[in-house]
């Protein structure tokens, strides 16, 4: 199985389209006002407007009114949702795009339990719990805490670098990883040949 690489955190259209040409699956366009890498309706619009087919548009809401979701939904071609608050499940499906739910891991934290409450959305995207913070910190966290029989696809985030990604690939064997300060050469804009260089250690673990 080929591990599925998404990009996070695109502002600009030249980071998704150098994204696409390395291969990425996925872009994540951040509607999250806290985030420095959030970005506008209309810039949104207009890099998800210049992806070429096959690339999957993802929009990253935090715990945000349902009214503004559907806002942007009126105005971006999103595919799929990825959800960072505390939203819960009936918050999550009532909108007409599947869904990601984000769980911050530290110990303690019962992923199995979020499996089940949230078993109709498509993944579990697992990242560093940072307090204070919704993602995007650059921090891991133990892949030991990732039960082996989660009922649902793991997508796998947080520290995730150019170096590492094989590694992370071979020990949790998650259905994608996602990337966003790992590729960076400032908050919100990408570094093309770290895109690519993670892209090519992605695949190296799937040989």
């Amino acid at each position: 199985m080929a591990t599925a690489v998404k990009i996070c955190g695109i502002t600009r259209v030249e980071d998704g389209l150098a994204a696409a040409r390395a291969g990425a699956h996925a872009i994540g366009l951040v509607f999250h006002a806290g985030s420095p890498r959030a970005v506008s309706v209309e810039t949104a619009r207009e890099i998800a407007r210049s992806l070429p087919p096959f690339v999957t548009v993802v929009g990253l809401f935090v715990d945000a009114p349902a009214e503004q979701v559907r806002t942007v939904l009126q105005a971006v071609p999103l595919q799929l949702l990825q959800f960072h608050g505390a939203e819960p499940p009936d918050y999550c499906a009532q909108f007409p795009l599947p869904y990601l739910k984000a769980v911050r891991v530290e110990a303690g934290v019962d992923l199995l339990q979020y499996a089940v409450r949230y078993s109709a959305a498509k993944g579990l995207l697992l990242d560093a719990f940072v307090a204070g913070s919704h993602g995007g910190t650059g921090n891991a966290f133990d892949w030991d805490l990732i039960p082996p029989n989660l009922p649902l696809p793991v997508v796998l985030a947080g520290g995730l670098t150019p170096d590492n990604v094989g590694e992370a690939i071979r020990r949790v064997r998650p259905w994608a990883v996602d990337v966003s300060s790992g590729v960076e050469q400032e908050k919100g804009i990408k570094d093309a040949a770290r895109v690519a260089a993670f892209i090519r250690g992605a695949r190296h673990a799937d040989v």
